[in-house]
């Protein structure tokens, strides 16, 4: 088994690498003047079972393209399967015809992922669940949620809660966490303006008194959750935790939070974090490396993957 690394998230293909206990492959992932990229790999794959750690995190089409070429230049040197271990998977949030006239740009990434000769995708929490059926090719979707259990176990064990999702859309993936930590479910209603703004309109469910988790998939801008905490503790909430997978957090998404009324923010490290991340007074980051370097040792066995969640 090799082990082959972008530039988009260097940390945790490290801690990966390290759960492993196999040394990343060496290669050269850099870009021309120009800012065209070049790849090669400075040891032998002929043979070999290559997993390519990149998530499609910002720059997105910097960090896609990388991945792209990397599976090219694997192809080119007669590596016998190449597996994309995308901890976070960008473009999932256009994963249907909203109006007309738009892309499913999910869909042709998930095209180009495929002709530019990967054998198989490793994801974890896509948006959307039929994202896993526009590859071509064997792919799983692994979920957070484990992880994200036993930190609420270690740090809110005593303490009475509430599951809450922040919008109808979430509701499964709430119900899922509730459901594992024993714990009643709210809904966010909510009213959404424009794409990044939200309204929220009303709180299905009882909170009064009660510590809230909302658990997402993606914080991007950070108004939802925002709001969502307003609204919450506008209802008698104690106090309001989010736990969510992948930290987009564009524009002034980390000093928003950072000085909102959400007690903490847990996100994964499927997107590497910002420095302003690491310092922010009510934010915290979990490993998602475990999880994932077993999922990958499961799939270079042979064996089976869906029994982590069981």
């Amino acid at each position: 088994m090799k082990l082959v690394a972008g530039n988009s998230n260097r940390p945790l293909a490290e801690d990966i690498a390290e759960y492993l206990r196999v040394p990343l492959a060496r290669a050269q992932v850099r870009r021309f003047a120009d800012m065209e990229i070049f790849v090669e790999i400075g040891e032998n794959v002929r043979g070999e079972d290559v997993y390519v750690l990149q998530s499609t995190s910002f720059p997105t089409n910097d960090h896609l393209m990388e991945l792209l070429i990397i599976a090219d230049a694997l192809r080119r040197a007669s590596a016998r399967r190449i597996t994309a271990v995308i901890p976070y998977f960008g473009y999932a949030r256009q994963d249907r015809k909203p109006s007309a006239r738009t892309p499913i740009s999910a869909k042709l990434v998930a095209n180009l992922i495929v002709h530019s000769g990967f054998d198989r995708v490793l994801t974890l929490d896509l948006h959307a669940g039929q994202i896993q059926g526009f590859f071509d090719i064997p792919t799983d979707n692994l979920f957070a949620a484990p992880v994200m259990v036993r930190d609420v176990r270690d740090r809110l064990s005593d303490t009475p809660k509430v599951v809450v999702s922040p919008d109808v859309g979430g509701v499964v993936r709430a119900r899922a966490l509730a459901k594992r930590i024993d714990a009643p479910l709210a809904i966010v209603d909510k009213r959404r303006e424009r794409p990044g703004e939200s309204e929220v309109m009303n709180i299905i469910g009882d909170v009064a008194g009660l510590s809230c988790i909302l658990v997402d998939d993606i914080v991007d801008s950070g108004g939802t959750l925002c709001n969502a905490a307003e609204a919450l503790l506008a209802q008698g909430a104690r106090e309001v935790y989010a736990y969510i997978t992948h930290g987009v957090l564009s524009g002034g998404a980390v000093s928003r939070i950072a000085n909102s009324k959400l007690k903490e923010l847990v996100i994964t490290d499927s997107i590497c974090p910002t420095e302003a991340v690491k310092v922010a007074r009510n934010m915290r980051v979990i490993s998602i490396a475990p999880l994932m370097g077993e999922a990958i040792g499961r799939t270079a066995s042979e064996a089976s993957v869906s029994s982590l969640f069981d």
